[in-house]
Formats: structure tokens, C-alpha cells, sequence
């Protein structure tokens, strides 16, 4: 027991050191885990993948990782993105696939040896792929939301053959019946899911969250009950946690057990990496170093390009497929827990596991850059991408048009919409890049365009020369500070008053007074502002008389956003 503890702790502490190391070199947590595991197997301290309570904790680091892929799995924020997410991430799926079997044959690779690299080439990290891109607030651009888009559906993916793999596991061979029995009970389990998550779980989980504590333990108590049930019948507890955190996607407590269950999965994956790290073989990978090297740089090259060219056929525009392309070039997590998989079922060996890890390590660390500084390397290579921008842009659909309206308006979410709402149809102009929120601008007739303002060209299409205000509901200082240094070289600036919004009363300085270029006109506190029309209203109105007509004037307005 003893000598278990200072295992334990010797990987804890490592990883913590590397850990920090990481968040210094901007890079994921995953590799301090998988680096942690390469030192402890180079070195040989000890065997982690020899001790039976690390292969549990392995398990459970997998489970409590699906778990919480089934859990956030958020349908409506995808829904108008759903169509073109599903194409591109099809698409880069198959070319992928297709391409990096051929690599690997070339390599001498077996047929199965290789479909498992391919496959494991295929996907991307949603994990580090969203917490990057919500670092850097482009969550919810157009190339952020088509990201999670592919992603998602890379993941739907990766996870049907995760049951397909663990349900043969318990066949007797691969044969018909095997995965016709498979491929029966995944989607009656599937089905139950989604039934027990709608209409059952809300009316128990709405009750159990009365008490934080014991909302954790019943989520602790249904994937456990769930997994162990599901691996009885034949697949692996890994999916078992897939399918609890799918029947808990819909409920209302959802994102309290996310974040209650994400400390766990964080130590129990730490240990699941490091033992793919200490299985690392050292000794024959100059063998492997020239497929390595050539399957990263199709990683990071090639699989951006191939979701370049479909986004080009699709019609959208450079900068934002080029943009969407960088997210997909790293394999993912699921890319390794498919490789672990594969060894645990004798289809691959330790060497190719070794290969899959090395290709991991070395697209993680550089598509992380790669990321952070996209719009730098996109300024850079846009003279030699040309080719890529097309005419008739589905992304736009504004490329015929010629706009002159005195108002333009950015973004057109929560404070912008009251703001539209309150405004002359006729003068207005739209810029947003939330395809839910264009839709509804155009079904209500208003002049919008498709498009992030930071991207040169939309920002001309819009023509702020003729505009007389411009305003801007983004509470991103820096977007703001951007915006007023476009409007500064405008020739009509002092004809144009400007309209921002600020998070803080610092923020709001800063646009009165900023470092460089015009300053905002007016810069919209919403707290501040509220604050201030309330206690106006109560001066102006001490019995408050004027309630009932503020009342019947805000649900009125309501009425209009909710039944657009």
C-alpha cells in the first residue's frame, strides 16, 4: 500500500511540474500528462501499466472523459451550422482517412495497422480545441462555431466505434452476427438514453438540486450503476459513461454536474495518459521516425488543407475556412484512447501505439500555436490563397449588394436586439456572425450581413463612409478597440458617432480615452445604464405609477424577440 501511495505520488508530482512548464509554453495540459509517463517509462522508476490500481483509475479516467462528451452534448447552439458542420466533418473524415491509409501502406504498414492509424489521424481534439477558442473569445465567430460544428460530429464518430470495437471485444469473432448484435444493442442503449434524459431524469436531478452534495452523488451514482450495467451486457464501462452523460445532456443541472465531475476526470485521465506515455518504446523508434514525421505533417498541413477545399466548394469565404481548417490539425484524445483500445485487443502492437502517441504529442504542441496565432498566419499567407476566394460566397450572401444605411449596428444578440427592436427598419444594418441570429434577422426583414467585422472586407461592404452611427454590442474590449481603429481612417469619422459597449467602468475609460485613434462617442454600461434609468424613473415617479407601462412595454418586446 505504501509503495503504492509513492507512485502515485511521484506521477502527481511530476505531472504537476511539467504542468506548469506547460501553461508556460501555452501549451495543453495532455502533454504534461503523456510527458510525464515518457520520463517515468524512459527512466524506468517504475511499470505503470503493471499495477492494477492504475489500470482501474486509467478506466475511469475514460469513463468520466465520455462521460462528460454525452454530457455536453448541445444540439441547439449547432442547429442552423448543423448542415455545413456535418459536410465538413464528413468530408474530413473520409479524405482523411482515405489518405493517411495510403501513407501508412507505403510505410509497410499491415491493412489493420493502418485503417487504425488513419483512423486515429481523422480526429481532433474538441478539448483543447474549445478551451483555445474560447480563450481567444472566437467561440462563437462563424469559424468557431463550424469548428465545434466538425468536432461534434468527429466525436459522434469516434464514438460509434468505440462501441463498435468494445462490443466485438465480447464477441467470438468478427463476424455478422457479432456486429449485427452489436450495432442492435448500441442503438437500443442509444435510444433508452435519450428516452430516460427527456421525459424521467429532469422530474429526479430538478429535485436532487436542492443539495449540491447530493446532486454529485446521484450523477456519481447513475454513471457508475450505468457503466457497470452496460459492461455486463458486453461493452466496455468507457461507454457506459458515454451513455450516462448522454441521458444527462438535457437536464437543466447539467452544466453544476459538469462542473462537479470535470475535477475527477482531470486526476483519473492524468493517470490514463501517463501510462500511454511510460508504454512509449524507445528502443525501435528510429524506425519509426520517418512515418512519424511524414504522418505530423500531414496532420498539420494537410488535414487543414483538405478542410480548406471543402469549405471553398461550400462557398464560404477565405479567412474563415482557412481559420476553421488550423482547429483540425492535431489528433485528438480520442485518437489515443482508439490506440489503447486496439492494443488491448491485440489488432496493433506497442509499436504502433508508439507511432500514434509520438504523432499526438507533436501536433498537439504545434497546432496549439498554430491556433493562438491564427490571424497572424492567416495576414501572412492570404497573398498565396487567392485561389480560395470564390464569388457567389454562400457565407455572405451579400456580394451583390451595395449598402448605404446611416445606422450599422454589430452584433445583434441580448442588448442588440432591443436596440434593433427600437429602431427605424429602413436605416438599419446588421453585422453578425451567429447563423441563428441571421436567420432570424432575415425572416424578420431586416438588412444584414453574414460576417465577422474584424475580416477587411466586411468591414468595407458595409460602407460606414455613408454611415452616421455605428454601434457595436460586443463587450470585448479588444474587438472595440480594434473597431475604433478601422473607423479612424475613415474620411467621414467626425461626421460618424460611435456606440460601444463595456463589461466595467475601466473598460469604459479606456474607450473614452483610448491608447490610440478616435475615442467612442458613447460607451453603454448596461448595469450602469439600467441602474441609472431606474433611479430617474423613481425621482421622476415616486409611487412608481409608471411601473405597469414599463411593464407591458418590456413583455411586449419580449413577445416580438421570442416569436421571431
Amino acid at each position: 500500500m505504501a509503495s503504492g501511495i509513492l507512485e502515485l505520488a511521484i506521477v502527481i508530482v511530476i505531472a504537476a511540474g511539467l504542468g506548469v512548464a506547460a501553461k508556460l509554453l501555452k501549451q495543453p495540459i495532455i502533454l504534461a500528462y503523456l510527458a510525464t509517463g515518457l520520463l517515468i517509462g524512459y527512466f524506468g522508476f517504475f511499470n505503470l501499466a503493471d499495477k492494477e490500481t492504475f489500470q482501474l483509475f486509467s478506466s475511469l479516467g475514460i469513463m468520466f472523459l465520455l462521460f462528460l462528451v454525452g454530457l455536453e452534448i448541445n444540439y441547439t447552439s449547432l442547429r442552423l451550422v448543423g448542415k455545413p458542420a456535418l459536410i465538413i466533418g464528413l468530408g474530413q473524415l473520409v479524405f482523411t482517412f482515405i489518405i493517411g491509409f495510403l501513407i501508412a501502406l507505403f510505410f509497410g504498414f499491415n491493412n489493420l495497422t493502418s485503417a487504425y492509424i488513419a483512423i486515429a489521424l481523422t480526429f481532433s481534439s474538441t478539448i483543447i480545441v474549445v478551451k483555445l477558442l474560447s480563450e481567444k473569445k472566437d467561440l462563437n465567430s462563424l469559424y468557431g462555431k463550424l469548428s465545434v460544428g466538425l468536432l461534434l460530429v468527429q466525436d459522434f464518430v469516434a464514438i460509434l466505434l468505440l462501441i463498435f470495437l468494445t462490443g466485438i471485444e465480447a464477441g467470438k469473432g468478427l463476424i455478422f452476427a457479432d456486429i449485427f448484435l452489436t450495432v442492435v444493442k448500441g442503438g437500443v442503449l442509444f435510444v433508452l438514453m435519450l428516452y430516460l434524459g427527456r421525459k424521467i431524469f429532469p422530474l429526479i436531478f430538478d429535485k436532487a438540486a436542492r443539495s449540491q452534495e447530493l446532486l454529485f452523488l446521484i450523477s456519481l451514482a447513475w454513471v457508475f450503476a450505468i457503466a457497470a450495467v452496460i459492461e455486463k451486457i458486453g461493452f466496455s464501462l468507457e461507454i457506459g459513461g458515454f451513455l450516462a452523460g448522454l441521458a444527462l445532456a438535457n437536464s437543466a443541472e447539467h452544466f453544476e454536474i459538469s462542473s462537479r465531475v470535470k475535477p475527477l476526470r482531470d486526476f483519473f485521465i492524468l493517470i490514463f495518459f501517463a501510462i500511454l506515455g511510460s508504454s512509449f518504446i524507445f528502443s525501435g523508434i528510429n524506425e519509426l521516425i520517418l512515418p512519424i514525421a511524414v504522418l505530423s505533417v500531414f496532420v498539420l498541413i494537410g488535414n487543414p488543407l483538405i478542410v480548406l477545399i471543402i469549405m471553398w466548394l461550400l462557398g464560404y469565404r477565405k479567412r474563415t475556412s482557412f481559420l476553421t481548417g488550423l482547429t483540425v490539425a492535431q489528433i485528438s484524445e480520442f485518437s489515443l484512447v482508439l490506440a489503447a483500445l486496439g492494443f488491448k485487443l491485440g489488432h496493433i502492437n506497442k509499436d504502433t501505439v508508439s507511432l500514434i502517441t509520438a504523432i499526438g504529442v507533436i501536433t498537439i504542441a504545434l497546432s496549439s500555436y498554430m491556433i493562438i496565432y491564427a490571424d497572424s498566419i492567416f495576414r501572412r499567407l492570404s497573398p498565396y490563397l487567392k485561389f480560395f476566394e470564390r464569388k457567389n460566397l454562400k457565407e455572405d450572401e451579400f456580394h451583390a449588394k451595395e449598402f448605404n444605411k446611416p445606422i450599422i449596428l454589430i452584433g445583434s444578440h441580448r442588448t442588440g436586439q432591443s436596440i434593433a427592436f427600437n429602431l427605424p427598419k429602413e436605416d438599419l444594418l446588421i453585422i453578425d456572425f451567429d447563423p441563428e441570429i441571421i436567420a432570424q434577422l432575415k425572416k424578420r426583414g431586416y438588412e444584414y450581413i453574414f460576417g465577422d467585422i474584424a475580416d477587411r472586407e466586411i468591414f468595407e461592404k458595409a460602407n460606414f463612409n455613408q454611415a452616421r452611427l455605428a454601434i457595436s454590442t460586443s463587450p470585448d474590449l479588444e474587438d472595440n478597440l480594434t473597431l475604433l481603429s478601422q473607423l479612424s481612417a475613415l474620411p467621414n469619422r467626425k461626421n460618424l458617432k460611435v456606440v460601444l459597449r463595456a463589461r466595467t467602468e475601466k473598460e469604459a475609460e479606456i474607450l473614452y480615452n483610448p491608447p490610440a485613434g478616435e475615442r467612442a462617442d458613447y460607451v453603454l454600461l448596461p448595469h450602469f445604464t439600467a441602474g441609472q434609468y431606474l433611479g430617474k424613473t423613481i425621482a421622476i415617479d415616486p409611487e412608481m405609477k409608471i411601473l405597469e407601462q414599463l411593464r407591458n412595454k418590456d413583455l411586449e418586446l419580449m413577445r416580438k424577440i421570442n416569436h421571431i
